[in-house]
């Protein structure tokens, strides 16, 4: 199969990046014309850092409409082609979308590897991806970006049909010698049928891999729980709140998706309900669709959600637009109308004015437990509250208080007890075990615990 430009990128690859602002009226109001270029190319830096780049310098500009051709137009282009030179980069990073015909244009004339913000976030994905799934999305994801960008123009085809029209038989022009235009036409063809061919195989091997994990999930639905589903912008410290409110270890880290594949804990409440609480991947804006298809396992888990905490980084100056971005993608994955926790993260890196402020708009809301939680992830501030806002926002599920006499052969039932449940009293008598618990009324309900039941039960629901 022929090789196509490879345009990943590489550790400490020195790249110059692009960005651009329109002029046209701005998508969040208030702010300015090219004000949201400005901020995409300070996160298409961080984006660039996560693959591991060495970032050399930027460039930026302001257009009424892109070039159809080179996107930024000729003479922008023999800037950026200069300061590649001067930086010495062999990679140029556009934090626009480029069609299959800008890409080979901008590469011709500035004589570099160019890639576009997808290409990088691709990158980013393949180099986090962990569980056997995720790689394959990643992989599924780059073949169908990179099946309209393969060309006949690689060192392999580059002259395999000569230039078309006029020489005739045998003429100067080449585009009727036999032998030169149809193979190179051939083997073209050939590779994009082995891409499909590959794409074909993956979409199988996910299918059954979705198939494996509904079986777990449907296995985890078997004794009923309250889930939660963390989502927000990435870098939010989504992954900081699920650690702190969980005890788990997942990967912490200042780089964009440093978390891609879910993560699932439990987490007792204040009412002594047990809930599953998933860490999710981080949205971006003009997060492609592919990805968002790619990354199903993690999303499906926000489709399941009972009850989703909506993490924003307080600190962002341009929160507000993030939040949009995250909401805009939970209506595109259908749970827009879903019950959502509204969680300002980071408040330990506010001034002591910008915290009064916060608190003094928030608190009107937080007395009828509508409105966002202020937490630090990092310190632990607010988490006892969010606990407690979880537990009131989520599907009521009471607590029944009874009496039982359980045979110790019902090892599984007595344990599933203890976990989900709260035992007040315990005592061996014979081959039973004697107990007072309270239970939630699903998992009694489900374990059929009503069988078990002995005198002196209380069947009320507990508040």
């Amino acid at each position: 199969m022929t090789k196509t430009p490879q345009h990943n990128v590489s550790k400490a690859e020195r790249a110059l990046l692009v960005g651009l602002g329109w002029k046209r009226a701005p998508r969040f109001p208030g702010m300015p014309a090219g004000e949201q270029g400005r901020v995409s190319l300070a996160e298409l830096v961080e984006l660039a850092k996560s693959a591991g780049a060495e970032i050399v310098g930027t460039v930026f500009q302001v257009r009424d409409s892109p070039d159809s051709a080179t996107l930024v137009g000729r003479g922008k282009l023999d800037e950026i082609r200069a300061e590649a030179t001067a930086h010495q980069a062999p990679l140029i990073i556009f934090d626009s979308n480029l069609s299959p015909v800008q890409q080979r244009n901008i590469e011709e004339l500035t004589e570099r590897r160019v890639i576009d913000r997808t290409q990088l976030i691709l990158d980013i994905f393949a180099r986090h991806a962990r569980s056997r799934e995720g790689q394959l999305q990643v992989e599924l994801a780059q073949l169908n970006y990179m099946l309209p960008r393969l060309t006949g123009k690689g060192t392999a085809m580059s002259r395999l049909g000569g230039k078309s029209g006029g020489g005739g038989a045998g003429g100067a022009g080449g585009a009727g010698r036999i032998g030169v235009r149809g193979p190179g036409e051939k083997k073209l063809e050939t590779d994009r049928r082995r891409i499909r061919d590959r794409v074909g195989k993956i979409q199988n091997g996910i299918a059954d891999l979705r198939k494996q994990r509904a079986l777990r999930r449907e296995a985890r639905n078997a004794v009923p729980l309250g889930t939660i589903a963390l989502v927000g912008y990435t870098n939010a410290g989504k992954s900081t709140l699920f650690n702190a409110l969980s005890q788990a270890e997942v990967l912490v880290s200042a780089r964009m998706f440093a978390t891609l594949d879910p993560t699932i804990r439990a987490v007792r409440l204040p009412s002594n309900r047990r809930v599953l609480v998933s860490d999710t991947v981080g949205f971006i804006r003009d997060l492609p669709k592919s990805l968002l298809t790619a990354f199903r396992a993690t999303l499906e888990e926000v489709q399941e959600a009972a009850l989703i905490l909506h993490v924003s980084d307080i600190s962002n100056t341009h929160h507000d637009e993030l939040d949009e971005e995250v909401h805009k993608i939970l209506e595109e994955l259908g749970v827009g109308d879903r019950p959502i926790l509204r969680v300002l993260n980071k408040v330990d890196r506010l001034t002591a004015e910008e915290r009064e402020s916060l608190k003094t708009s928030a608190n009107g809301k937080m007395m009828h437990d509508e409105g966002p939680v202020l937490v630090s992830a990092l310190t632990g501030e607010g988490l006892d509250e969010l606990l407690r806002r979880i537990d009131v926002a989520l599907p009521t599920d009471p607590l029944v208080s009874l009496s039982l006499r359980l045979p110790l052969s019902q090892g599984r039932t007595l344990a599933l007890i203890h976990a989900l449940g709260r035992v007040l009293r315990s005592e061996v008598e014979d081959e039973d075990m004697l107990l007072d618990a309270e239970v939630p009324v699903s998992i009694a309900r489900r374990l059929g615990l009503n069988e078990y039941v002995v005198e002196g039960t209380s069947k009320l629901a507990l508040t």
